[in-house]
């Protein structure tokens, strides 16, 4: 096997296993420890991974969290449906927590004329709801936030400790080992105070976030019931869910 043809099978390890010892390439291709030297040399001038003690890591990725129209635009499919899944769990009487955003948002577009009231710190959820007829809406009043239209703040803090509701349906930008992880300090305290005050709390996340670990840790998986997602994710992160008693709903389009 030629350097060129290893160097990508190291990487395609790296993705599944996130690490890699000189050891394991050794035996993966059967070359001598200078050669898997050698390789990893040539994937660190790529700056392709991160030298370690011994073996390599994959460097960080640190995505720049796209504004609020972008972000409805990307994934869109996978959206609707992890949010079309989470308005069918919304029944009559209800009173949710939906929080800023854009996978939440699918679930207000596509919840059905019900009698029910929301609580959020969203200007466009509220938008979106104005139009169901018999949704009562309690908007929480705070500083907004323009790029991501949010509002956050103590005031909005204050108000959500005053309200006890059935339902909080969540997005992250992050789910992985270390919780529920998101860019900004000031929308995951909100997020951690709307979860607090819920019996029942979901996360909606797309493929994309899982595994992932952002800035700001807002919550720990055992605070969750259900995740609702559009692809099955991997026996490892099934089994950790499993662990920390979340239940896992995959759409059907994604099952």
């Amino acid at each position: 096997m030629y350097q060129e043809e290893r160097l990508i099978e190291i990487l395609t390890y790296l993705r599944n296993e996130k690490r890699i010892s000189v050891e394991k390439i050794c035996e993966l291709f059967d070359v001598s420890r200078d050669t898997a030297r050698r390789d990893l040399v040539k994937l660190e001038e790529q700056q392709a991974i991160l030298r370690t003690r011994g073996g390599a890591i994959l460097p960080s990725i640190h995505n720049k969290i796209k504004d609020y129209p972008n972000r409805l635009r990307t994934d869109s499919g996978e959206k609707f449906h992890i949010g079309r899944k989470a308005a069918s769990l919304i029944r009559n009487g209800d009173k949710v927590i939906l929080d800023a955003s854009t996978t939440v948002q699918s679930c207000a577009d596509q919840m059905k004329e019900l009698d029910c009231t929301v609580i959020t710190n969203s200007i466009n959820q509220a938008e979106i709801l104005s139009n169901k007829a018999n949704v009562t809406i309690h908007l929480l009043g705070g500083q907004l936030h323009k790029e991501h239209r949010f509002l956050y703040g103590t005031s909005v803090i204050d108000r959500l400790s005053k309200y006890y509701v059935d339902h909080a349906f969540i997005g992250v930008v992050g789910i992985s080992e270390h919780g529920l992880t998101i860019a900004h300090e000031e929308d995951g305290m909100v997020k951690r105070k709307m979860l607090e005050q819920a019996k029942q709390v979901t996360v909606l996340a797309d493929h994309t976030k899982i595994g992932i670990t952002d800035f700001y840790q807002y919550a720990s998986l055992e605070d969750i019931d259900l995740l609702i997602t559009d692809r099955t994710p991997s026996v490892e992160f099934q089994e950790l869910l499993s662990t920390h008693q979340v239940e896992l709903v995959v759409t059907e389009e994604g099952a």
